[in-house]
C-alpha cells in the first residue's frame, strides 16, 4: 500500500477525532466566556469580597500550567475528594480548559472595560443610571468591540492547546494520530494531521478576521 492510499484510509478516523477537538474548543471557550465576565467585573470591583477572590482565581490559573491543571482535575482531585471523581475524560478536559481559559479571557475583558474613558461612567451615573445599568448599557457595549480581536486569538490558541488532552487519552486529533502512528508503525500520519490543524485554524482565522473588520467599521 502506497503512502497516498494509507493517508486516505486514515482520514475517516482523523476527521472524527477532529470533531472532538472542535467540540472541546467551542464548548470550553463559550463556558469560559460566561465565567470570565463575572471574574472581570469582580477584578474591577471596589468591593474586597469580589475583587480579591477574582484576582486570586486569575492569578492561580494563569500562573500554573494548563497540563498540570488537567492532571490535577482528572487524577489528583478524585483521590483527594472522591465525590469529585470525573469518569468522563472529555468532561475532565472540558472543565480544565474552561477554568483555565476563563482566567485569560477575564484579563482581556477587564482591559477592554478599563480602556473606556472613565468619563463615560461618570456621565452615566450623573444621568441616574446605577453602576450595573451603566456597565450593561454604556460601558460594555463600547468595550466588546475591543475584546473581539484578543478573544479570537485566544480561541485559536485553545484550538491548538487541545492537543494536551491526548495525555489523558481523550480521542482528539493528536491522540488519534499517535494511535495510528503506533499501530501502523508509520510516521506519515503526522502529515495529514498537521494539515487538518492548519485547515481548522485557517478557517477560524478567516472568520474572525471578517468579524473584526465588520465591527471595526463602527469604531
Amino acid at each position: 500500500m502506497n503512502a497516498i492510499e494509507q493517508i486516505i484510509n486514515w482520514m475517516p478516523a482523523l476527521v472524527r477525532a477532529s470533531g472532538w477537538t472542535l467540540a472541546l474548543t467551542v464548548t470550553s471557550v463559550f463556558a469560559a466566556l460566561a465565567i470570565s465576565i463575572f471574574l472581570a467585573l469582580g477584578k474591577i470591583s471596589h468591593k474586597p469580597y469580589l475583587k480579591y477572590p477574582s484576582s486570586a482565581y486569575v492569578f492561580f490559573f494563569r500562573g500554573t500550567p494548563l497540563l498540570m491543571q488537567l492532571f490535577f482535575i482528572y487524577y489528583a482531585l478524585p483521590n483527594l475528594v472522591p465525590a469529585f471523581t470525573i469518569k468522563s475524560r472529555f468532561m475532565a478536559a472540558f472543565i480544565a480548559f474552561s477554568l483555565n481559559v476563563a482566567a485569560y479571557l477575564a484579563e482581556i475583558i477587564r482591559a477592554a472595560i478599563e480602556s473606556i474613558d472613565k468619563g463615560q461612567m461618570e456621565a452615566s451615573r450623573t444621568l441616574g443610571l446605577s453602576y450595573v445599568q451603566a456597565m450593561r448599557l454604556v460601558i460594555i457595549p463600547q468595550a466588546y468591540r475591543r475584546m473581539i480581536p484578543p478573544i479570537c486569538n485566544e480561541f485559536i490558541m485553545v484550538l491548538k492547546d487541545t492537543s494536551l488532552v491526548s495525555i489523558i487519552a481523550v480521542t482528539d486529533l493528536t491522540f488519534q494520530t499517535k494511535m495510528i502512528a503506533s499501530n501502523k508503525a508509520s510516521q506519515l500520519v503526522y502529515i495529514p494531521s498537521m494539515i487538518i490543524y492548519l485547515i481548522m485554524t485557517g478557517f477560524f482565522t478567516i472568520i474572525f478576521n471578517k468579524l473584526e473588520k465588520k465591527f471595526a467599521i463602527y469604531d
